[in-house]
């Protein structure tokens, strides 16, 4: 039976006190703060690949914890250890929540789809928008996008668009942390399904617009 993830809430959820006390008393101001700008952050991707609530709160806990934030050299050093040891958990949970549910695509050809690329730019639509869609007045509707998508592709997606990971990444990841039926992802599939996504949301744009 698949997991329904319920994305559609605010993704700026403030991180739970347990979050602030993993920096240690001796934590400066300004390392705090750091911590709980990440910690933001770190929730909505959680969020959107697991759905809100106490699942996502453990989550960001042990990927700060995991990432070991507090002997980072720099605040960008520091988002790119914590997501990756986020995302490494989150495909765990999925997994586990949903055996099969992040199996690698069979016989997956290049279809003729609008998009060309694999990346957002491709879709027309540039990081910062993307990430004013999924934090300002369209986040539900984004949301409720991505909810509809198979868990593979949304993931896929989350991964590339939100995250950051290139393609490589994404199949070592899942091959890593997907569980048994991932061991066959690729750069390539990564590539195709991700575009698919882009396909996807280059649709939910042109709806919008639209509708306006």
């Amino acid at each position: 039976m698949s997991h329904e993830v319920d994305l559609r809430h605010d993704d700026l959820k403030p991180a739970s006190p347990s979050i602030g006390a993993s920096t240690g008393s001796g934590a400066t101001g300004e390392l705090a703060e750091i911590v709980e700008l990440i910690a933001a952050g770190l929730y909505s991707l959680a969020s959107m690949l697991v759905g809100e609530g106490a699942d996502s709160e453990r989550l960001v806990e042990m990927a700060i914890a995991d990432a070991e934030i507090s002997v980072c050299q720099n605040p960008q050093e520091a988002v790119e250890s914590s997501r990756r040891a986020l995302s490494a958990a989150a495909l765990d949970l999925i997994g586990g929540r949903d055996p099969g549910s992040l199996a690698a695509p069979e016989g997956l050809a290049p279809a003729s789809t609008c998009i060309e690329d694999d990346d957002l730019a491709a879709a027309g639509i540039s990081n910062e928008e993307l990430e004013r869609m999924i934090a300002g007045p369209e986040r539900d509707r984004v949301r409720t996008w991505l909810a509809s998508l198979p868990t593979a592709m949304r993931t896929v997606f989350i991964l590339r668009a939100v995250a950051g990971f290139n393609a490589a990444e994404t199949a070592g990841m899942l091959k890593a942390h997907g569980g048994p039926q991932s061991a066959a992802w690729t750069q390539q599939a990564v590539g195709e399904v991700f575009r698919q996504g882009l396909c996807s949301l280059a649709s939910q744009l042109i709806q919008a617009s639209g509708t306006r």
